[in-house]
């Protein structure tokens, strides 16, 4: 569910769901997690991918939570899209074209192709990217939040501006993915035309896009001579695919607006699907939380087989301290959608908080299938050695809270913790290997460990110093 954390990964991976939840960075940007968005949009995303020639598993798709138009790409193949462009579309076949252009510069490996001085510029960017990433996905997990996120310097992301014959590689590349997949490229024209207005009438209205995708009326008028010579301009969204959109941006205005804000734009008076899905969070976030489930209840009544609204019924429950009530809507949502790694995520949160042996047992198990697909997502990790906390099982604790510090990048502390198992755990063992494995990998040196032992003896007066040869043994 859409509700801030506190801190926050190269490695980029995260808990349960927007059933939204996010971590507010700088400029009030993060990533969040979703499993309804991020399925929808890698169904835009991955047909566009393949149509390029690139290797779909290898290009990753991440949200970012903030309200304004904006797309980019980064070094390697990592896609960005704001939530503010799923709702200020108009169609679906608007958010495609946005990706589809985003999949040009890929493909062009427009980013790569700079000066030395740009380069330099992205690696510090990188760099600092990756290290907001890494601190958010490390912070404490909320009681009631399935989500990690991280909060980079996006401000820096400006220094990416691509020059016109880029723009036009992109604007043309877009519409070969788009033809070759048998879709309209209008969309991406009508969303340039658009806000390219806003931009107009609003001085004061300087669109992120922009700054970094400059437009002018020319590549406008020649996208579209290019997307009316295409043969599939005509082709229109499905009913599906405009319902599900519809979807999605009332489920993002209920978890990132006021509900104030979402009360007006979807009233007591509209019955549709999407307005009571809006209205459904909007009295969760004010903490109504008879009211929430009463409205998605309703939801239920009309759709019985939705995990998403089963999702939220959960969510809503468990962050409302009513433990036992929320397993069940949990569980319910892992029936209908079992290949979805953050519902078990969040089911298992659940059962480790209802304090029960047998519960705990059930979560080991849910996390066990969830880390197959999420292997590096540091929430999961930290619910596996709550679970194992709670049955007794201190040394699987110890590397659980290992691997939970090497997935966000800290070597240091996954070193400790790989330590502490390793020494308890029978040699020979599948957990006694991987803590060997991690020891081999994270091998702190002396200034580091001293810096460790002095912020330790700090915190805790009677600390005693790990040294070196105890910290690395083998």
């Amino acid at each position: 569910m859409l509700k801030p954390l506190r801190t926050g990964v190269t490695r980029i991976a995260a808990a349960a769901s927007l059933a939204l939840a996010s971590l507010a960075g700088a400029h009030g940007q993060s990533l969040i997690r979703d499993t309804e968005t991020e399925r929808a949009m890698r169904e835009y995303t991955d047909p566009l991918l393949e149509a390029a020639g690139l290797d779909v598993s290898a290009v990753d798709f991440y949200l970012v939570g903030d309200m304004d138009f904006n797309a980019f790409v980064t070094g390697g193949q990592n896609i960005f899209l704001n939530t503010g462009t799923i709702v200020r579309a108009e169609t679906p076949n608007e958010i495609k074209g946005v990706i589809a252009h985003e999949i040009g510069h890929i493909e062009g490996a427009h980013i790569i192709r700079r000066g030395e001085a740009s380069r330099a510029g992205l690696a510090t960017m990188a760099a600092s990217f990756g290290v907001g990433l890494i601190a958010a996905l490390a912070g404490a997990p909320d009681a009631g939040a399935a989500i990690m996120a991280s909060a980079p310097q996006f401000g820096q992301l400006n220094m990416l501006t691509y020059t016109r014959a880029q723009e036009a590689s992109a604007d043309q590349a877009a519409v070969r993915f788009l033809t070759e997949t048998g879709q309209s490229g209008r969309g991406l024209v009508a969303t340039f035309e658009r806000l390219a207005y806003q931009e107009r009438i609003s001085f004061q209205r300087r669109w992120e896009y922009f700054r970094s995708h400059p437009l002018s009326s020319d590549r406008v008028a020649a996208l579209r001579r290019n997307v009316e010579a295409s043969g599939f301009a005509d082709v229109p969204d499905s009913a599906e695919e405009i319902a599900e959109l519809q979807r999605l941006q009332a489920k993002i205005i209920g978890f990132m607006a006021p509900p104030a804000q979402t009360f007006s734009r979807y009233p007591d008076s509209d019955t549709s699907i999407p307005a009571r899905y809006a209205r459904a969070v909007a009295y969760y976030k004010q903490g109504l939380t008879d009211n929430a489930e009463s409205a998605v209840n309703e939801l239920l009544e009309l759709e019985p087989d939705n995990p998403y609204f089963y999702e939220l019924k959960g969510q809503m429950l468990y962050e409302s301290g009513l433990i036992e009530r929320s397993i069940e809507p949990y569980r319910r949502s892992i029936e209908l959608l079992p290949d979805a790694p953050l519902l078990r995520i969040g089911y298992a949160s659940a059962l480790i908080a209802s304090n029960d042996e047998e519960n705990a047992r059930e979560a080991l198990s849910q996390l066990r299938i969830a880390l197959v697909s999420e292997p590096q997502n540091p929430y999961a990790w930290f619910q596996r050695s709550l679970a194992h906390q709670q049955l007794g099982e201190t040394a699987l604790a110890e590397l659980s809270t290992a691997e939970r510090a090497y997935a966000v990048g800290d070597e240091m502390q996954a070193h400790i913790f790989a330590t502490r198992a390793h020494e308890e755990l029978e040699r020979g063992t599948e957990a006694w290997i991987r803590a060997t494995e991690i020891l081999a990998v994270t091998r702190p040196d002396s200034r580091e460990l001293r810096n460790w032992n002095r912020r330790e003896r700090e915190r805790q007066p009677n600390f005693q110093h790990l040294d070196r040869g105890a910290l690395l043994q083998p």
